[in-house]
């Protein structure tokens, strides 16, 4: 599946910490314990000095035509060549962001905590859209002494050149033994923040100050979701009632639709039965919730224009976090 990395002349603007990501690409892998600075993480990935800008797209069209758009390219210096790049047509409230703002803004947010670690940071579809994560120092242990199955909370930040994404903020928490992504929508906390491309810096700076306690609170409320789900047991033939439900069986076979689910039926049962990152919480209902989540992350196959399996696998992928929203809901309900 593509993974939408801006690549040129084989560099890649991508950069994480600790083993290779699934794509094996990446221009810079940092050591486990290895400082990274803001600015070392910027400068790895490809994304510093971009210099996003507006240009007039009277500028740029013949003087006979009478522009009344009032539009404007936005331009960068790319990474790579040096040249500049045409990434996107704007209207006249549209502010650039430059990708260390973007990072300055998740540094605000755990308020330069030397705890909070850059995890990664790239550039996607060929730099219309930037990201960056970082290491929360909190972890979920589920029963320590027995499955001792382990969460930690990351922050994602990303934002676009091209008008099509605000300056965003989220919390995602990732079971450690399988990397799952787990974005639940809780009810009594928020996940995500977004700030327009028009906001100004106070109004970022003080989105950024109120965002981390928020986070926290998503993790506490996501704790108790997770530690409810695990005290409730589920029986292999529940199981395979609750995959039906979830994935029903085709009435016809078109295009090889039974085939496919036939497929999808046994890779389920796999992963919740026999894999390795299931073992120690089978049985219950968030060994059930983790197995097809996994699926979800890392065998699912290419669908539209969906944001890649790394940005599902990142957590800002909307479709599928809304999927695995829905899936929590019948789980929860069997």
């Amino acid at each position: 599946m593509a993974h939408n990395l801006e690549i040129e002349n084989g560099e890649v603007a991508f950069a994480l910490r600790g083993a290779p990501a699934w794509h094996n690409l990446a221009n810079r892998i940092f050591n486990q314990d290895e400082e990274v600075t803001t600015q070392s993480m910027l400068d790895e990935a490809k994304l510093s000095n971009w210099n996003v800008r507006l240009s007039p797209l009277t500028d740029h069209i013949s003087e006979s035509w009478n522009d009344v758009s009032e539009a404007s390219l936005v331009i960068r210096d790319n990474p790579f060549n040096k040249g500049i790049d045409v990434l996107a047509t704007v209207g006249k409230r549209y502010k650039p962001v430059q990708n260390e703002e973007l990072f300055q803004f998740a540094d605000a947010i755990h308020d330069a905590d030397p705890a909070c670690r850059w995890e990664s940071a790239g550039s996607l579809k060929k730099g219309k859209v930037v990201f960056g994560t970082v290491d929360i120092p909190r972890t979920m242990v589920i029963d320590p002494q027995g499955a001792n199955d382990q969460t930690k909370l990351y922050l994602i930040v990303w934002t676009s050149h091209d008008g099509s994404v605000a300056v965003q903020a989220a919390v995602t928490p990732v079971r450690v033994v399988c990397q799952n992504t787990l974005n639940l929508a809780m009810r009594n906390a928020k996940q995500s923040f977004k700030i327009r491309h028009t906001q100004s810096v106070e109004g970022r700076i003080q989105v950024a100050r109120e965002t981390l306690g928020l986070a926290l609170g998503y993790f506490d409320e996501f704790e108790k979701e997770a530690q409810a789900l695990y005290t409730q047991s589920i029986t292999d033939k529940q199981f395979s009632d609750l995959i039906k439900t979830i994935y029903p069986k085709p009435e016809k076979d078109s295009k090889g639709a039974l085939k496919k689910w036939e497929n999808k039926v046994v890779l389920l049962d796999d992963l919740y039965h026999n894999s390795p990152t299931n073992a120690t919480i089978k049985g219950t209902k968030w060994g059930a919730f983790n197995a097809i989540t996994e699926r979800l992350d890392y065998y699912r196959s290419g669908r539209g224009n969906s944001e890649s399996l790394m940005a599902g696998a990142s957590g800002f992928d909307p479709i599928l976090t809304a999927e695995k929203n829905k899936i929590l809901k019948l789980v929860k309900a069997f």
